[in-house]
């Protein structure tokens, strides 16, 4: 195993960054990991459950996804849906997976844990960390949810997180915006701040702009028919889904090319 060098973990995964600013695509489907790499993706995370927020992803999705592209997969580790105050037996899990995801060629790793009260979960944190490396990992959007953005930005950094995916602690990133311009100048590149959440081809130039950020976290997705023929005019499992039940949801290859050169395109 090679030595951790903290350095070499902040640049990691940023190779798609020589023409501008990094595009990481979040994927939970081969064909969406597909997609994005040819769409221009630098790097991606890889997850299930998106209309979660994102949850661990099988390691056979892992091993294929692998398999099938080039640019860094950052595998993301959450249990469950919901909040993130985790269990002892929970946390059991988390470890697990992070040892499978690195065993079965993650290229970084994507977590984040709470206290009760709002607080990064540092014993936690470390915990998780420690079984992480050599792997640079991100602190996930579990940080929208701290009870002190500020505060909670130099634990992480204290802490040796190498990232911070943010929407400015708001529904999407336009509108926490400022925060994320704020959380920008006070890493002083002690950890880079990733702009996530609601990013399109029609705001990511003033994310972009007005956030300072250097990285930046979309879907890029759209609805993809079925290709069944036969429906079932019974069923309606859309009640329960947030796509109907005869489509999916997939990284659209024009979507990420033009969220691609529009960041190659701003000086």
């Amino acid at each position: 195993m090679r030595r951790w060098d903290r350095k070499q973990g902040l640049a990691e995964g940023c190779e798609g960054m020589a023409n501008g600013f990094l595009m990481e695509v979040c994927v939970d489907s081969v064909e969406s990991a597909v997609n994005a790499e040819r769409g221009g993706a630098g790097r991606l995370e890889l997850c299930a459950n998106l209309m979660e927020g994102g949850t661990t992803p099988t390691i056979g999705l892992l091993q294929v996804v692998k398999q099938c592209i080039r640019v860094p997969v950052f595998v993301m580790i959450r249990p469950r849906g919901g909040d993130f105050l985790y269990s002892d037996r929970e946390v059991e899990v988390m470890k697990a997976d992070i040892r499978l995801a690195k065993q079965h060629g993650a290229d970084g790793l994507v977590f984040g844990a709470l206290t009760e009260d709002g607080r990064v979960d540092t014993e936690l944190c470390t915990a998780l960390l420690a079984a992480s490396r050599p792997l640079p990992v991100t602190f996930h959007r579990a940080f929208d949810m701290v009870y002190d953005p500020l505060a909670a930005l130099e634990t992480l950094i204290s802490m040796g997180f190498e990232r911070v995916l943010t929407s400015g602690c708001d529904s999407t990133v336009l509108e926490g915006l400022p925060l994320i311009k704020r959380l920008t100048e006070q890493a002083k590149g002690r950890i880079v701040v990733v702009p996530g959440g609601g990013i399109t081809e029609r705001n990511l130039q003033r994310i972009l702009e007005g956030s300072g950020a250097s990285e930046f976290h979309c879907s890029a997705r759209s609805l993809k028919d079925s290709g069944m023929k036969f429906r079932n005019p019974y069923i309606t499992m859309g009640a329960y889904l947030s796509t109907p039940e005869y489509s999916i949801k997939v990284a659209d290859v024009a979507k990420v090319r033009t969220l691609n050169a529009i960041a190659k395109n701003i000086l």
